[in-house]
């Protein structure tokens, strides 16, 4: 008897792009789809997907078992400022700390720098009198009218969403649970988030952020997912839904609306996620990991297997602008403005630029021909000789090579050269804009690139992938399977996780690692509880402690097991310091400040299936010659052309290459040798 259909299915919607992949467990067959975006609304891109994998017959939506979506829904309502109406209820005397902020000054010098503008208006920031101290002590009962008159402000003003952030409450969060109360009995329509269930760590500027952002996402989110569900469920998909999180696991729907800003970064650490399994796979537990998309190019670092969590995430943020810190926990990600749809420009001092920019989905680069005009690096990669023109995304998309000489005329001009070599100036300032954000995740984190193996992924990573290899001498430089969409791949690869921070007080010494010990159990509980499970054994725990050296003002995260003693805690701690600052201080009081406790969910998750041999080989794979333009010294350069669904295991190529698929194309420089391992991973490097 035939073993029933079971299919996971993922899809990541991008700034250009929205992405598919579903695993048919039964057969071991994976499917793979791609639409163009729908700003206006993404699920229509995400059933545009199913409908089109399922109309070629190779999905059966009825079939599906698991759902992950992730996408930009949260951060776009963010960045465009396209939230609900959003109040603040805060501590007498605490009204304008979003309006103070830190004081920080990224850009030193520049005496006009300004604050950013808070997401709540100061006449819906309303004080309450209530007063805790630092050990959770009240000092002040709360004033149960002061909440009922800013209710009724709420109500008058036509607010969609309070948020709740009281000093303190994150030792005791007594009176933020009642005043929450009070709230939802008067406002049952409007959002409510007390800042205790998004965050438990001290810091009230970041804390306050954090509960007035979760508020501000949270109506849109839970209608997102609404209306996505009834979509999925008109195409036959009625199944468990999760939705992808930023510290690279997954969650619930209803866990995820719960917590939304939790979806920050979703759909950049679904390709984290991904390159932590393509690195258990090649046996490399420290990857460096780099995604370009059509809109931006982001890359992360993976250590001992983990992804590395940002130590602090400040949304929004740049060189010259503080951003708005968030005390979620998500992966560490250097994020640059350098696509696939990055719009190359000239100054008025007639320098050129790449990004930020992009063209998008609508209208796109100009060799789409969708009405796009300008040029872009998709553009400039098909000028160059890499893009095949007529065969672009297995011959679903005609590219227009002609309109895209032409958009680079005005470059060409300016820069008194060939449009050739003007193509090629745009990939070279995208190359050094990528080179840079890579550094900053590596050789500014104190991580040397030598050691590392380079995972390159999305629709235009992969073109880049050998060059900046070879800048950072890497170990290797490998290409998964399905780059294109490859962050829909990882979250299918990612397991259910949550993470919980607690803010603890005390100089590091046995009495208080048994006090922390205890305080791992307790948070230990809690995972379960978020899980739903009994116990521990369906966990993966991994166990961190925040501290810094007496007098410090910022901590330094270092591993930690319940029950050790405090001289191995201290060394972990001296090596992380050493690690992040290139200096440690043995023989200094060390101080504890936050208790990290990393809980996945033992659960079936997509793998990487071995190829089948027969078929493949050199000859078969070749399909014929394509030349490239290198360099002005160079010229055009003739390179072989290669089919990767062809290309035979275990068997070294050597450059110039141009490796051809469904979701990307992949160049191999001369002097470089291409193998492509059993599980279908393209691995690169430089020839002995």
């Amino acid at each position: 008897m035939e073993t029933a259909t079971k299919t996971r299915l993922a899809t990541d919607v991008g700034g250009t792009f929205t992405d598919l992949v579903a695993y048919d467990e039964a057969k071991g067959r994976v499917i793979i789809g791609k639409s163009l975006t729908t700003p206006d609304d993404q699920s229509r891109g995400v059933i545009d997907c199913i409908r089109q994998a399922a109309s070629r017959e190779a999905l059966e939506p009825a079939a599906t078992s698991f759902f992950v979506h992730g996408g930009t829904t949260v951060i776009n309502a963010i960045t465009e400022r396209k939230g609900v109406k959003t109040a603040l209820l805060t501590t007498r005397g605490f009204r304008d700390v979003l309006e103070i902020g830190r004081g920080n000054r990224p850009d030193l010098y520049n005496l006009q720098a300004r604050s950013p503008e808070p997401y709540v208006p100061r006449r819906f920031r309303f004080e309450v009198t209530e007063r805790m101290n630092a050990a959770g002590e009240i000092l002040t009962e709360l004033d149960e009218a002061d909440v009922r008159e800013a209710a009724r402000h709420c109500k008058e003003a036509g607010i969609e969403a309070v948020a709740v952030m009281f000093l303190h409450s994150y030792v005791n969060p007594t009176h933020e649970e009642r005043c929450a109360e009070i709230l939802a009995a008067m406002l049952p329509e409007v959002a409510i988030t007390p800042s205790y269930r998004v965050s438990r760590q001290w810091r009230e500027y970041e804390r306050s952020n954090t509960a007035v952002l979760n508020a501000y996402v949270e109506p849109i989110i839970r209608r997102y997912f609404s209306g996505l569900e009834r979509s999925l469920a008109e195409e036959g998909i009625v199944c468990d839904y999760f939705a992808m999180q930023s510290n690279g696991g997954v969650a619930t729907f209803d866990q995820a609306a719960a917590s939304p800003l939790t979806l920050v970064e979703s759909g950049p650490s679904g390709g984290v996620a991904g390159a932590v399994r393509v690195g258990r796979e090649l046996g490399e537990g420290d990857v460096l990991y780099l995604d370009v998309g059509g809109t931006t190019a982001k890359c992360s670092l993976i250590r001992d297997g983990r992804p590395q969590l940002a130590p602090q995430y400040n949304l929004d943020k740049t060189r010259i602008w503080p951003g708005y810190p968030v005390q979620v926990p998500v992966v560490d990600i250097v994020e640059i403005g350098a696509g696939g749809g990055s719009i190359a420009w000239l100054d008025e001092g007639g320098r050129l630029h790449v990004g930020p920019r992009s063209a998008g989905s609508e209208p796109g680069p100009a060799c789409y021909g969708r009405g796009g005009s300008q040029p872009t690096v998709t553009d400039a990669k098909l000028v160059i000789g890499i893009l095949d023109p007529v065969n672009f995304a297995n011959g679903q998309m005609q590219l227009d090579l002609d309109a895209a000489r032409v958009a680079f005329e005005p470059i060409a001009s300016a820069l008194g050269t060939s449009i050739e070599g003007a193509a090629l100036a745009v990939v070279r300032i995208a190359e050094a804009g990528m080179i840079d954000a890579l550094k900053l995740v590596t050789v500014q984190r104190g991580h040397d690139p030598r050691e590392l193996s380079f995972v390159v992924s999305g629709g235009a990573g992969p073109m880049f992938a050998s060059k900046l290899g070879r800048e950072l001498h890497v170990r290797s430089t490998v290409i998964p399977v399905f780059p294109g969409i490859f962050s829909a791949w990882g979250m299918l690869a990612a397991y259910p996780s949550v993470d919980i921070r607690r803010t603890h007080f005390g100089e590091a010494n046995d009495a208080v690692m048994e006090t922390v010990s205890g305080i791992f159990d307790e948070l230990i509980d809690e995972a379960l509880r978020h899980f739903g499970v009994t116990g521990r054994g369906r966990l993966s725990l991994t166990c961190r402690l925040e501290a810094r050296y007496k007098g410090q003002e910022h901590s330094v995260a270092a591993d930690f097991e319940p029950g050790w003693a405090t001289g191995r805690f201290l060394e972990a701690f001296h090596a992380a310091h050493e690690t992040a600052f290139t200096f440690s201080l043995p023989g200094t009081p060390v101080e504890l400040t936050n208790v990290h406790l990393h809980a996945e969910l033992v659960a079936n998750v997509v793998g990487l299936a071995r190829l089948p041999g027969e078929g493949r080989s050199l000859e078969g794979a070749t399909t014929g010659a394509r030349k490239v333009f290198f360099d002005e010294a160079e010229g055009w350069v003739e390179c072989r052309l290669v089919d990767r669904e062809r290309l035979p295991i275990d068997v070294e190529m050597a450059g110039p290459l141009v490796v051809e698929e469904a979701t990307t194309t992949t160049l191999i420089l001369p002097g470089q040798v291409l193998r492509m391992q059993p599980a279908g991973l393209l691995v690169i490097r430089e020839a002995e």
